[in-house]
């Protein structure tokens, strides 16, 4: 490292004193900087990095610092990276508070309040526009000459309905027998333990068996996707993907929203049969109900109705669960923590959403007199 001054004629400073830095300005060297720009004398610099190889936050820093503290201080020769750096380092120079906030608690309670409020609306807003690109890019996709990816489609039918049939086989199965159980309780008080039958039909088919699916679905598929496509945001790949001239969410989101949009009726059909298993076999074995007449008791009591309208449900609850994740995957930003709080919240918000969806579709087919 030299330094240069410039003095006018009558010993009076015309322009800053030039300092030049060589090398690399890293951490290893930060002392013998910080030590060199310390000795300056009083007064403005110019700080000559033309001859600088390597610069890293720290030696950024100590320049910043320099030229901060000497107003009239000017920077020459940087690289553009040196130039972003030191950006990047001025911008993040703010005062922070060292004392705690002496506020009343009310007032800290009410800011968090309308904070949380504001982060609400602005993710409902940023969601809907989110549902709003997705149907408008599979329907571009759909009647384009390459069409939706159906390989794409059919690995992700694969891997959030094959591969999760045991768990909710066993989910379900257990829920069934719960409910024989805890009806068999309840109606042994009344003499009509014959009527459990009903409940388990009814509640299964109907309700249970399709919601229940759509929880283990969102707590599995939800934050799978979530966690894959933030990583994928995270190491730049969305972005390579922008660069070749590829569609994110036609690569990424739509195969996921189609499959667990078809899958999900085969899943809720599948843990219904499985809940109506279990709760017969608790009939069998506490209730003395045969099989044969368990089996012909069910096809009375259940309408078909309720085998359609838990049908019915099924697509809606697998498009909200799959657009949920996808969309808290595409939020990922900064660094790894994020991809764990986007991850958290796309099974939180894919569970919040699902029971309020099954909430207004029990109000609309009552409404309409499927009772």
């Amino acid at each position: 490292m030299a330094t240069q001054q410039a003095d006018a004629g009558d010993g009076t400073r015309s322009e800053p004193r030039r300092v030049v830095l060589a090398g690399a300005l890293t951490i290893d060297r930060a002392a013998g900087l910080e030590r060199l720009l310390a000795e300056e004398p009083e007064g403005a610099l110019e700080i000559d990095l033309a001859a600088v190889t390597r610069l890293d936050t720290v030696g950024a820093w100590l320049v910043h610092r320099a030229l901060r503290d000497r107003p009239g201080s000017r920077v020459t020769g940087a690289s553009a990276d040196a130039r972003r750096l030191l950006a990047e380092v001025a911008e993040a120079d703010q005062p922070c508070s060292i004392r705690p906030d002496t506020r009343p608690a009310w007032l800290r309670e009410l800011e968090k309040a309308g904070a949380a409020v504001i982060a609400a609306a602005s993710t409902m807003g940023a969601g809907l526009g989110f549902v709003g690109t997705v149907l408008l890019v599979t329907v571009r996709t759909a009647v384009s000459k390459r069409g939706i990816r159906w390989h794409a489609v059919s690995r992700q039918m694969e891997e959030t309905g094959i591969d999760a049939l045991g768990i909710v086989g066993l989910m379900s199965f257990l829920i069934g027998i719960v409910i024989a159980q805890q009806g068999a309780v309840q109606l042994e008080q009344f003499g009509a333990q014959i009527y459990t039958i009903n409940l388990i039909g009814r509640a299964t088919f109907r309700e249970l068996g399709i919601l229940l699916t759509a929880i283990m679905v969102a707590g599995r598929s939800a934050s799978a996707f979530a966690a894959q496509i933030g990583t994928m945001k995270l190491n730049e790949e969305v972005d390579a993907m922008r660069t070749i001239g590829l569609d994110p969410v036609e690569v990424l989101v739509v195969p996921r929203v189609v499959a667990l949009t078809v899958i999900m009726p085969l899943i809720g059909f599948y843990a219904s049969i499985l809940a109506i298993i279990g709760g017969g076999l608790l009939c069998w074995t506490v209730l003395d109900i045969p099989p044969a007449s368990y089996v012909q008791r069910i096809r009375e009591v259940v309408p078909m109705s309720d085998f359609w309208i838990g049908m019915a449900k099924a697509p809606f609850f697998g498009a909200v669960i799959a657009m949920t994740g996808c969309f808290q995957g595409m939020q990922v930003v900064g660094t790894a923590e994020s991809v764990g709080q986007r991850t958290t919240m796309a099974v939180v918000q894919s569970i919040f959403l699902v029971i309020v969806l099954d909430a207004f579709f029990a109000v609309f087919f009552t409404a309409i007199g499927f009772v």
